[in-house]
C-alpha cells in the first residue's frame, strides 16, 4: 500500500487515459482537465481503457511518484465516464488496489460470540 499521510486527498480522473503516459504528462492531465495542482500532494488515480491497470502519481513534498498496478483478473471499478475528478478517501482506495468494488463494500462474516 501506498503510505499516504493523513490530509492527503484522493480523486479519480474519471473517463480513460492513455496508459502510455508518464509522471510528466500525468501531471499535465491533472493541470489542464482536471484543474488541480500536480504538486500539491494529493493522489490522482488514471485508469486505461482496458480496465485492468490503473496509475497513480503523487508528489510527496520532495519528489515526484508514479505508482502502477494491473490486476491479473478483473477490472477496477470506476466511475462513469464525465467530466473531471471524483474524490475518494484513502480506505476507498485501498479497497480499489485489492480489487474490491470501493462504491459499497461487503463486510465479510464477524464470529458474534467468543470461544
Amino acid at each position: 500500500m501506498i503510505p499516504v499521510p493523513s490530509g492527503v486527498r484522493v480523486w479519480i480522473a474519471s473517463g480513460y487515459t492513455d496508459m502510455r503516459k508518464g509522471f510528466a504528462s500525468l501531471a499535465l492531465l491533472v493541470q489542464e482537465k482536471l484543474a488541480k495542482d500536480p504538486h500539491g500532494g494529493h493522489l490522482f488515480v488514471f485508469r486505461g481503457r482496458r480496465g485492468d491497470l490503473i496509475k497513480i502519481i503523487w508528489h510527496d513534498g520532495q519528489g515526484a511518484c508514479l505508482f502502477a498496478k494491473r490486476l491479473e483478473r478483473g477490472r477496477f471499478i470506476w466511475p462513469t465516464p464525465s467530466e473531471g475528478a471524483v474524490p475518494m478517501t484513502r480506505a476507498q482506495l485501498g479497497y480499489m488496489l485489492e480489487g474490491i468494488d470501493w462504491r459499497a463494500p461487503q463486510q465479510t462474516w464477524r464470529p458474534e460470540i467468543a470461544g
